[in-house]
């Protein structure tokens, strides 16, 4: 009898993976390049399952029925590479390859064409959900070649999670390289709920002195409001964690953060794109800037912060700090889809932003019931151009403003770090301004390069230089933008 499908890769994602496939009815031709790592598999988890260890990727092959499905949860990079000229003169026409990995689009689309030029298929499937979403359920965002899917579609939804109404969190994206993109974005996002949750960390404990278990005691009750999401209730569990002697752990943690490189791929993508994404930018800068601890300390002992001799209204900045950390939270996912929308339209891809939001509404990181509204949106408007024009978000910000004005202002006058918070008001600011500077701007560009520049009283697309120093003369550069 042969197995359903084979695993490349046992580490923390491709073990639990194998054993949420197994659990759903399937069998699993397992390998990996460690055999100590496969061994310790086989000897302890694995034991009687319907599971089977290959020797080598030939072996794993020879174990699969056809058309043959190869997934693989390996390191992004060289090493998918090397695996799949390994896999190609073992496999047959019709064979699916299947990346679960973190791999960059641009990635995902060149191996997608590589493989059919062999007549094999290739899926780039975004998995999020960490170590537990592995086993119990992840978000996946499938994409690639289309004429896989319905082979590995019945595995693929049987080991995504579910929705609190059944609904599979697993759906085709797209052609070439959407899944990977997706997850790509997907992963953007989740560095600017992190890093706005951080902010707020930040406020509680340096603006009104709270401990942590008062912390931890707020975000489990804000995890009970529209709040509700991963991260704010493990941000609760963290807080509440104690150390050996009895103190919080999450005060004895470094603080410098580390990043494996999904979200500058996705502040990259907005620069080509040409789409604005300070909140997520600044969440990607902010975990940089943590990795400069040196520079830091020096810096601290070179400048005085501001000091204040009294704390604020508690319960006034904490219900401030609740609604700033949800309408920051809207712009952040408001950039994200905004990205999305328009490399669908440079790609070519046809991406259903209502199911994207209800892919991640379980087992992935950023799974929240706000994800829910969002679905909500781009139902009623499929053609959305950007979530803050929908009614529900319209509301929702506009009541929070103030609010979140206040939070901003009182973090810069005590000298508290808020990038995200602080560039999500910035371009909610930006957005809602119908007369921003860039006349100014544009009008440098010409007075200095002959860049040209559209006036207000003339047709959109008709250009104009003016002769600013009365030497420059009446020749303009060409006009383009990148």
């Amino acid at each position: 009898m042969k197995a359903n499908i084979g695993m490349i890769g046992l580490a923390v994602m491709g073990e639990n993976l194998v054993l949420n496939i197994e659990s759903k009815g399937f069998s699993v031709a397992a390998f990996d390049i460690d055999s100590q790592r496969m061994n310790q598999f086989k000897a302890n988890r694995a034991q009687g399952k319907n599971i089977v260890f290959a020797e080598s990727l030939a072996d794993l092959v020879a174990k699969l029925e056809t058309p043959r499905k190869v997934m693989m949860m390996i390191r992004a990079g060289n090493p998918v590479d090397q695996v799949i000229s390994s896999l190609i003169p073992l496999l047959a026409p019709g064979d699916i390859i299947i990346d679960g990995g973190n791999s960059h689009f641009p990635d995902t689309e060149r191996r997608m064409k590589l493989l059919e030029e062999h007549q094999l298929y290739f899926i780039g499937a975004g998995v999020s959900g960490g170590e537990e979403g592995a086993l119990k359920g992840p978000s996946i965002m499938p994409g690639g070649s289309a004429k896989a899917w319905e082979e590995v579609r019945p595995i693929l939804q049987s080991i995504a999670a579910k929705t609190s109404d059944g609904e599979v969190c697993c759906e085709w994206v797209g052609d070439g390289g959407a899944g990977h993109f997706v997850k790509m974005v997907h992963n953007g996002i989740e560095y600017g709920d992190i890093q706005l949750i951080t902010e707020i960390y930040a406020m509680m404990k340096n603006v009104l002195g709270m401990s942590s278990d008062e912390m931890a005691e707020v975000f489990a009750e804000w995890n009970q409001t529209e709040l509700d999401s991963y991260l704010i209730e493990i941000t609760s569990h963290i807080l509440k964690k104690k150390d050996t002697d009895n103190t919080p752990l999450v005060e004895k943690i470094l603080d410098t953060a580390g990043q494996k490189g999904t979200g500058k791929w996705t502040v990259i993508a907005s620069l080509e794109e040409g789409v604005p994404l300070p909140l997520i930018d600044e969440s990607v800068h902010a975990r940089a800037l943590s990795a400069l601890k040196e520079d830091r300390l020096l810096a601290s002992k070179a400048y005085l912060k501001p000091t204040f001799k009294e704390y604020p209204q508690k319960q006034e900045l904490l219900s401030a700090l609740k609604d700033a950390l949800y309408a920051a939270k809207i712009i952040s996912y408001a950039q994200g889809f905004v990205l999305m929308r328009q490399a669908a339209l440079s790609q070519g891809w046809k991406l259903n932003f209502g199911e994207i939001a209800l892919m991640w509404r379980g087992g992935c990181i950023i799974r929240s019931a706000f994800l829910g509204k969002i679905k909500d949106a781009y139902d009623q408007d499929p053609q959305l151009k950007n979530l803050l024009l929908d009614p529900y978000f319209q509301e929702a910000v506009s009541s929070r403003i103030q609010s979140w004005r206040n939070v901003v202002s009182t973090a810069v006058l005590r000298g508290i770090a808020i990038p995200t918070l602080a560039s999500g008001l910035s371009y909610f600011d930006g957005l809602t301004t119908e007369q921003l500077p860039a006349n100014l701007l544009q009008a440098m560009r010409d007075y200095f390069g002959a860049h040209t520049y559209e006036r207000i009283d003339q047709p959109r697309g008709k250009f104009f230089h003016t002769n600013w120093t009365g030497e420059g003369g009446d020749t303009s550069s060409t006009t383009y933008n990148v």
